[in-house]
């Protein structure tokens, strides 16, 4: 309990730290004191991560449904702007001494340049009848300290501060948001469809061009519902698999709230049929009851177990690690033991970090997500230090291991640098 309050701490000061420093730069240093555009921002900066707390919060704290919805589109994906914001002001504070300092130089020589003589014209002779004095004075010249100047106003004009902090700001912002708005159209157009020959040596002539297809952290919750399924659903059928996996992570919320969400899965249409394992998001969604429910909707779950698919290779599932916590998890003496070793084993399980397990049971390819590929770059760098495998296509002793990065999100609905995938692994036969 202690470290758990010890590291809540951290975390709420780092992070009321990152939104301080947001606040200076996009607030404070381009606005005027009490003005309308900077109390706006000050509640802007104060409202939104609240917002994020609640999305992050409100299922756990059973919330109703459709106040998570809300809650769920302006607290997300603040975090995925938060995140940018902060990368492109990180990097205007290299920018900021250099635009001033080229600002700084520029105003001396602007000041020291000789201003134009006048042009003066020539004398014109004047008729004798206009040498008469005028009744009316002429005009006087304009007061150089009222005249309007002719020009746009230059940075000199106001602050070089004001002016570099709000090109830098600006152009944060405007990276930001570009950067989070394509990510959010990638996912919403929904995952592009990948295709990878794996060759097994074990697998007979007559499984040669095999088709399976691997979809992964789906992520159906508040923000991601029925459309995104659907999409997903088309885009299987549409490479027509002969076996179909859906490697965990399918949902963010309990049946009640999702099981509509989840409807179009009834609809996946494969010669072997549709098959299931859970994964961590499961296990804080109700694992047994969406079991329960994807076996409803035609998938076949795997829970520890195996089958001989008739094109002459096994296929076997593990429950998730995180099931360890509610007395389940993977058992590959009761999935992988007593099998014919002669055959080829094809092996879905959640986690990648479980590949040196399926090395031990001689399984020959291991299908796996869980990674989202990193989602937001740079978080590859921080999935790069949690598993084996982020992305791709990889050998471990006589065990291949494919990471999907998922065909959903998870939080914001934003991928940048990891885009989502369906993936038709085709298995190959070394005797064809």
């Amino acid at each position: 309990m202690v470290v758990f309050l010890l590291v809540l701490v951290v975390v709420l000061a780092l992070l009321g730290g990152v939104h301080w420093y947001v606040w200076r730069r996009l607030v404070r240093d381009v606005t005027a004191p009490g003005g309308l555009p900077r109390r706006i921002g000050t509640a802007a900066v104060v409202v939104l991560p609240l917002l994020s707390l609640g999305a992050l919060v409100s299922a756990r704290a059973g919330v109703p449904f459709p106040v998570q919805q809300v809650i769920a589109w302006p607290g997300q994906m603040w975090l995925a702007v938060l995140l940018y914001l902060v990368l492109a002001l990180v990097v205007g504070e290299a920018v900021r001494p250099l635009l001033r300092a080229r600002l700084a130089r520029r105003a001396p020589a602007a000041a020291a340049a000789p201003a134009p003589a006048p042009v003066v014209p020539e004398a014109v002779p004047v008729p004798a009848a206009a040498t008469e004095p005028l009744t009316e004075p002429a005009p006087a010249a304009p007061d150089a300290a009222t005249a309007t100047p002719l020009g746009p106003e230059t940075p000199s004009d106001v602050s070089r501060r004001l002016f570099v902090s709000r090109v830098v700001g600006g152009t944060a912002a405007a990276v930001a948001l570009g950067t989070v708005g394509y990510g959010t159209y990638g996912v919403l157009r929904g995952p592009r469809v990948k295709r990878v020959t794996v060759p097994l040596a074990k697998i007979p002539r007559a499984a040669h061009g095999y088709r399976i297809a691997v979809v992964s952290d789906i992520h159906l919750g508040p923000i991601l519902g029925r459309a995104h399924t659907q999409r997903i659903v088309d885009a299987i059928n549409s490479t027509q698999p002969d076996l179909i996996a859906v490697v965990g992570d399918l949902v963010d919320g309990t049946v009640e709230n999702l099981g509509p969400a989840a409807e179009p899965l009834a609809r996946l249409r494969a010669r072997h049929g549709s098959f299931f394992v859970t994964g961590n998001h499961e296990y804080f969604s109700g694992a047994d009851a969406w079991v329960d429910h994807v076996r409803e909707l035609g998938l076949r779950p795997l829970r520890n177990e195996r089958l001989e698919i008739p094109a002459g290779f096994d296929l076997a599932g593990v429950d998730d690690v995180a099931g360890e916590s509610e007395g389940q998890g993977p058992d590959f003496v009761r999935a992988l033991g007593d099998r014919d070793r002669a055959r080829a084993a094809v092996l879905l399980a959640h986690q990648p970090i479980v590949v040196h397990d399926a090395v031990r049971h001689g399984v020959d390819l291991q299908l796996s997500g869980h990674t989202h590929g990193g989602q937001l770059w740079p978080g590859n760098l921080l999935a790069e230090l949690a598993n084996p495998t982020v992305a791709g296509l990889e050998r471990y002793g006589d065990t291949q291991l494919y990471v999907s990065r998922g065909a959903g999100a998870w939080g914001p609905p934003v991928r940048v640098g990891a885009p989502s995938d369906i993936t038709v692994v085709e298995l190959a036969s070394k005797q064809a």
